[in-house]
């Protein structure tokens, strides 16, 4: 390909305006990974500049290109990138990296600072949540577009290291990123054999362009990844694959322009030092101050005259597709600023009775089915899905169409196969990208290897809502592999997490509606395998319900104790309140299906429904510390500190001690204990 001198010139300096302010910054932080920045910057620059559609002045335009940083430790190239294209990220932002309150913190935040599409640093799973954000694009395309008015038509761009390919999660991601087909979906792999440890090839030796070419992943390279041409060459064959996801293997050496620490895992992770940062300046003629960047380049940069007409473009495409689709463009802007159905009153209202007919025991799995039944049809942006246990978890409603077996139909539930990370992640990626509710299950004991995807959702405090069935040792006989005990109480613990746990299809119906409500964060519902009693369904319940905790059934008589629980358990509170009435102890029961729900309630609510001054006491089968926050630290907990056994799961209730006669054994005690009551029962 013939160059000219004076444009690769000018490229490089344009790539070095990044390198510097990544230098300085880091510098000046005495903290952080220049490496990256350095050595992926000349990419940066053939993609940000030529192929990028975004408007900095409008970050959250509809149509944009996603950007995914999925090695975020080096976050310096994105706010580097970001401040040159023109989003309202200053110098001044830059200069504090790293800082407490500073708009530009060491690992790229969504919702902190303008331009980051998704807080990444756990690494695989930004790389994941791209994949997400594509096949949103690609499902959202597929619903909205009509010929002649494409107002879904955007691409995912993603850059990359040996980390996030090391990390299982890139697996399960990019598998399923093959079967789809995501043809927008273009990765940039920073292939520069160094990790923080040193040379990889002690440690990872993969054949990775024919591992992605297996998955069905068109492949590009191994390029120069400080080649503008080259890049622009790849990224020309990436946006011509029209079937197929492109990886772009780029080899670049870390630290690139570094005298002395180029290529060598020293310049991973540390500051450069003042030496080196002036070696450095001089080996590259880049004798500007630091954070100082000419006139010139900067205006070369400026992303902000490109974006306005990229934006302008799309929303007279967009007015002429209302034109013609009024009902369709309505849907799609209530969407995207997550709107209400219109009818979303009477959807409420119809889900509440259908629960509150309910008679008859039930699991709540198939509470939560039920409805699905209904939300599927009425709510079009919900977006399915299952870890290979649709038939376990009863995610798919009656209007659910799997995308593997659409057709022509639209889909809107994904068979992520057993991916339970991989599933997690993506779906953070598709809630990230807007236009639909992503929700998706397995079984209560497997969100141990979602965990991090699930804390991300709450950190980005993204609408996901995570369907996690087989909650207890109530599964029985599959015996305690798959039988959680601690789980509950360690979701809960999640900042940011509603964990409901409910006790009929009434709670189900509130947990479901208060998670699709609900728009600052992600939600869990653990259901049971097995069928649980039916308590009724009277309005003031499902509103207490939806406060999280509340007075399930009152005490007959002066109230002496309260028994707290959650699920399955609300059952045994019930029959031990029966017993002890018989034997002239009143009791309340109290459910409390979300706990997180219940704390933020004011302290009038909290106090009238767990009075301060009567003892307390909590089962719920599994783990017994979490509830001393309730019933205090001398308060009883029936539980299960151990792990569960193969057995029905009757024989397991009774074996650890989860019956009505040792729960009505432990409120006798506990008020004997608290000084009520003699003794003599």
């Amino acid at each position: 390909m013939d160059r000219n001198p004076t444009e690769t010139t000018f490229r490089r300096e344009l790539a070095n305006a990044v390198r510097f302010l990544a230098i300085d910054a880091v510098d000046k932080a005495k903290s952080g990974h220049p490496g990256a920045p350095m050595g992926m910057a000349d990419i940066a620059e053939v993609l940000w500049r030529d192929h990028l559609k975004h408007n900095p002045a409008n970050p959250k335009w509809p149509d944009r290109d996603r950007f995914v940083l999925s090695n975020g430790h080096g976050s310096m190239l994105l706010y580097a990138l970001l401040h040159l294209s023109g989003y309202d990220l200053t110098l001044d932002d830059l200069k504090n990296f790293r800082q407490f309150g500073s708009r530009t913190a060491g690992h790229p935040e969504v919702g902190h600072t303008p331009g980051v599409e998704t807080t990444t640093g756990p690494l695989g799973q930004g790389l994941s949540n791209a994949v997400g954000m594509a096949l949103a694009e690609k499902l959202l395309a597929q619903r909205y577009n009509r010929p002649g008015c494409a107002v879904v038509d955007h691409r995912t761009w993603v850059f990359l290291g040996d980390g996030c390919l090391m990390e299982g999660i890139s697996h399960e991601a990019c598998s399923l990123a093959g079967v789809w087909g995501l043809d927008k979906l273009t990765c940039f792999y920073d292939d520069n054999g160094i990790s923080i440890d040193g040379h990889v090839e002690g440690w990872f030796r993969d054949d990775t362009p024919a591992r992605f070419r297996a998955y069905g992943w068109h492949v590009v390279g191994p390029i120069d990844g400080h080649d503008s041409s080259a890049v622009a060459a790849a990224i020309a064959e990436a946006k011509a694959e029209s079937a197929k996801p492109t990886l772009i293997v780029c080899r670049t050496q870390i630290g690139w322009g570094s005298p002395h620490k180029a290529g060598s895992h020293d310049v991973h992770g540390a500051p450069l030092g003042a030496e080196e940062t002036a070696a450095t300046r001089a080996a590259l003629g880049w004798p500007y101050a630091p954070f100082e960047v000419p006139i010139s380049l900067r205006a070369a940069w400026d992303g902000r005259p490109a974006g306005a007409d990229a934006e302008a473009a799309w929303l007279a495409n967009f007015a002429s597709y209302r034109a013609q689709y009024p009902a369709l463009a309505a849907e799609f802007l209530r969407t995207q600023c997550y709107g209400e159905p219109e009818n979303w009153l009477e959807i409420k209202n119809e889900l509440l009775a259908m629960a509150a007919r309910k008679d008859s025991p039930v699991a709540t799995r198939k509470s939560s089915q039920n409805c699905l039944d209904l939300l599927v049809d009425r709510v079009p942006e919900l977006l399915g899905g299952s870890a290979d246990l649709t038939g376990s978890n009863l995610t798919a409603g009656k209007g659910s169409v799997a995308l593997h077996e659409a057709g022509e139909r639209l889909p809107n539930y994904i068979s992520y196969g057993v991916r339970e990370f991989g599933m997690t992640a993506i779906m953070n990626g598709i809630a990230l990208h807007g236009g639909l509710i992503p929700y998706g299950g397995t079984f209560a004991v497997f969100s141990d290897y979602a965990r991090n995807a699930i804390r991300m959702s709450a950190l980005m405090k993204q609408r996901v809502i995570h369907v996690l069935t087989h909650d207890s040792i109530g599964l029985g006989e599959d015996g305690p592999t798959h039988q959680p005990v601690e789980h509950a109480s360690s979701l809960r613990i999640i900042p940011g997490l509603d964990v409901w746990r409910p006790c009929d299809e009434l709670e189900t119906a509130v947990a479901w509606i208060s998670a699709l409500e609900r728009l600052d964060g992600p939600s869990a519902l653990l259901l049971s395998r097995q069928n649980l009693p039916q308590y009724g369904g009277a309005t003031s319940r499902a509103e207490g319900a939806c406060r999280g905790g509340y007075v399930l059934a009152e005490a007959d008589g002066p109230l002496q104790a309260v028994i707290i629980a959650t699920g399955s358990e609300v059952a045994l509170a019930m029959q031990a309140r029966a017993d002890l009435q018989a034997q002239g102890v009143a009791v309340r029961v109290v459910s409390m299906p979300c706990t997180r729900r219940f704390n933020g309630q004011p302290a009038s609510w909290k106090n009238a429904v767990l009075p301060p001054d009567i003892v307390r006491i909590a089962v719920e089968a599994g783990q017994t510390d979490f509830w001393h926050r309730y019933v205090g630290l001398d308060g009883e907990v029936l539980g299960i500190d151990e792990f569960g056994a193969s057995a029905p799961a009757p024989v397991l209730y009774e074996h650890y001690g989860l019956t009505p006669a040792r729960l009505v054994q432990s409120v006798l005690n506990a008020i004997v204990r608290a000084g009520g009551a003699d003794g003599d029962f």
